[in-house]
């Protein structure tokens, strides 16, 4: 017993094994071409980066998700990327630089220390889209809507998205010249729908302020929420009513595209990295109590790398996305090809993987393995010529 437990995983690190691990390939490619088919050029960045590289514009957000390691070559501190956003900015930046807009997607996996927000594991296969280069809410709409599109792809249905804003939150706070620890307690007595820690957590700030993020609690619902919203936060900066402003167009150009598109509205899950600096979604579905894809805008990511860019995008765990997935359709059989010296044979198995079939090779002295290589059909010699047959259970 104690040597098995030499060859467990580390808990919350899974490995993807036969049959699902091809489903998952055939997800991957199915979506990247999708991806490719909006204008989104794919990239591969390095698991493994500078850590100052990895963590620029984004500071503690990652740096506890994130693995250390000393690099043996410079003695300069590595990391082992926790989200592979901050390193599509770094390539936006400086590796395809370009006054246009630009967008780029991608699949990888990545590493946390600790379980988060990708079904509690560790290790994701992280999937997602960035568009840099365009400040308009169109950008945000074309996101959602590519978001959207993978998801039908992928066979997930029904799916709702929901939308937020984080320059509501960041305006009243501005208002009040809250310290960052501060703001960061009461962001978390918000996502937590706390109405009494939030109250605690603003012991002290103005009257008007105090309302203004009490009343973020309440905002969530259907469209009628917009409106609720301009009533609840009169009186709050002027950038307040442009985020609203920028809500009602993003819902109006995700519902002109797909018109029964199911948008939920909650002004107070603002779950993601504190780079995030406007609209925020999420993507749910009925199979499932949390969230599969998040996304949003972070205009501030690239001004680290010495070239700040308007930029939207989204992310999502590939492995969820494939367990969520309904069934594809059964394949073409499998066919066992028994060993044997024969070149009418080698043409059989030429001929029918050319045709998409799978055809497994018997190896010498393998007596049996039909069916322990998963084959539902064998090749069978019959007067000079190689056949297909089933095999008989």
């Amino acid at each position: 017993m104690a040597d098995e437990k030499l060859w467990l995983l580390p808990d919350g690190v899974d490995e993807v094994l036969p049959p699902r691990a091809r489903a998952l390939e055939d997800m991957r490619r199915r979506l990247l071409d999708l991806c490719e088919r909006w204008g989104y050029a794919y990239v591969v960045p390095p698991v493994v980066e500078y850590l100052d590289s990895l963590l620029s514009g984004i500071g503690e957000d990652l740096d506890l998700q994130t693995f250390k390691t000393t690099d043996q070559l410079t003695g300069r501190t590595l990391g082992v990327r926790a989200d592979i956003t901050p390193q599509v900015a770094r390539i936006d930046a400086h590796r395809l630089p370009t006054a246009a807009p630009q967008r780029l997607c991608y699949v990888g996996p990545v590493l946390h220390t600790r379980p988060d927000k990708f079904a509690g594991s560790r290790n994701p296969l992280q999937f997602g889209a960035e568009l840099y280069g365009h400040a308009g809410i169109e950008a945000d709409a074309e996101v959602i809507l590519l978001l959207l599109e993978l998801l039908a792809a992928a066979g997930i249905a029904p799916v709702t998205i929901e939308l937020g804003h984080m320059g509501l939150f960041h305006a009243i706070c501005e208002e009040a010249h809250f310290g960052r620890v501060r703001e960061s307690r009461i962001l978390e007595r918000l996502l937590m729908k706390d109405e009494s820690g939030l109250a605690e957590a603003l012991t002290g700030a103005p009257p008007e302020v105090a309302r203004h993020l009490r009343a973020l609690l309440e905002l969530n619902g259907d469209d009628e929420v917009l409106g609720q919203a301009r009533s609840a936060l009169t009186g709050a900066p002027a950038s307040v009513g442009l985020a609203l402003d920028d809500i009602e167009r993003l819902m109006a150009l995700v519902r002109s595209r797909m018109p029964a598109a199911d948008i939920h509205l909650d002004f107070a899950e603002l779950r993601g990295y504190r780079y995030h600096t406007g609209v925020m979604f999420a993507a749910y579905t009925t199979s499932i109590g949390r969230a599969i894809a998040w996304g949003g805008r972070y205009d501030n990511i690239g001004h680290s790398f010495g070239r700040s860019r308007p930029a939207t995008g989204f992310s999502t765990d590939l492995k969820v996305l494939a367990s969520l997935a309904r069934a594809a359709p059964l394949g073409l059989p499998r066919i066992f090809a028994p060993a044997a010296d024969d070149d009418a044979r080698l043409a059989a198995i030429r001929d029918y993987r050319a045709a998409g079939y799978v055809v497994v090779e018997g190896l010498p002295g393998q007596a049996t393995g039909a069916a322990e290589s998963g084959c539902q059909q064998v090749l069978v010699a019959r007067n000079g010529h190689w056949l297909v047959e089933d095999i008989e259970t």
